[in-house]
């Protein structure tokens, strides 16, 4: 696949991230408009939910802007960010749990059809086919939702956001073994609702 400037421009962010953590207000926005795109989708995915997915980002953001010159390793940049997000998350769900239940239900109420899991790249093919991808990410959507809060961070991570192992691990403060685990009873248990739901990689075009 080949490498969009946006993905250039995150491989060669050294340079900006040293400049934003000197307090560089450019850099800091560039660093926004560079990483906004990837903490939403993560959130989306966790959440499911729209609104939630941009009040998490915001939140991140602003803890960056705060904390950034704190930031010891410019190469954990990505990590560090991630761990905000992943915090962030937690809070939300904490302040969901206190209101009522967290469920499924809930959320594909509140939630805006609009937003898809993944946006379509492809506004000009077959409308019919369009929709069908809209409803084949619904579907895994709702599967995923279906893991626990913790296998659901590993699995986005390393499965949709692309990170490593060690990147996880640092994100989550746990152990490379720790995410491992999460990882192989996290795709386990999405098997076994594949299965349940009668979904074959056929239908999605991965591996199960």
């Amino acid at each position: 696949m080949a490498e969009t400037l946006l993905d250039i421009a995150m491989m060669h962010s050294d340079t900006l991230i040293a400049r934003a953590r000197e307090g560089d207000k450019n850099a800091q926005g560039k660093l926004v408009q560079l990483w906004y795109k990837r903490i939403y989708n993560f959130s989306y995915k966790f959440f499911f939910d729209h609104d939630m997915a941009m009040e998490v980002s915001q939140k991140t953001f602003i803890s960056m802007h705060k904390n950034l010159s704190g930031l010891q390793e410019i190469e954990r940049f990505k990590s560090w960010l991630y761990t905000i997000a992943v915090n962030c998350c937690r809070e939300e769900v904490r302040k969901k749990k206190t209101m009522r239940s967290f469920s499924l239900n809930d959320l594909n109420q509140e939630r805006e059809e609009s937003y898809r899991w993944e946006e379509s790249h492809h506004r000009n093919e077959n409308p019919e086919r369009v929709m069908r991808q809209s409803e084949l990410s619904d579907l895994l959507q709702s599967c995923l939702m279906q893991l626990s809060p913790e296998q659901r961070e590993v699995v986005i991570m390393k499965e949709y956001e692309g990170l490593k192992f060690r990147e996880i691990a640092t994100a989550l403060n746990v152990s490379e073994n720790t995410v491992k685990s999460r990882m192989y009873y996290g795709l386990n248990s999405l098997k076994k609702i594949f299965e349940q739901q009668k979904i074959t990689k056929d239908t999605i075009g991965y591996e199960l």
